[in-house]
């Protein structure tokens, strides 16, 4: 069960070539508390699955979020985009009420 979690291919070929790059296995999602908008989301590179993780597994990749984050990003769509400040991860979330600028952060 992935909670309709999206990831498009633009995001798993980046992921994809980070993970080949760093030597590490899984892309972790995490929702934090703070942030300009209440929440904002985290990214990382490891090795690790934790007792709590929920795995999501494309044909290219592996992600893991833990439970209480996924609640937060359920139903959402991961995307990395290149624009011109710069490229980034983005994450369409029809739970978030509102969001930052950034687009790493939001509330519900």
């Amino acid at each position: 069960m992935n909670n309709n979690i999206e990831i498009t291919k633009s995001a798993q070929d980046h992921i994809y070539e980070v993970l080949a790059k760093d030597k590490a296995k899984y892309f972790r999602i995490t929702v934090l508390g703070g942030g300009c908008a209440g929440f904002q989301y985290k990214f990382d590179f490891e090795n690790n699955i934790k007792k709590d993780d929920v795995l999501i597994k494309t044909s290219k990749i592996e992600v893991l979020i833990d439970n209480v984050s996924l609640k937060f990003i359920k139903s959402s769509k991961i995307d990395y985009v290149q624009e011109l400040i710069g490229s980034s991860f983005k994450i369409t979330n029809p739970q978030a009420t509102s969001s930052c600028g950034c687009g790493t952060s939001f509330s519900m």
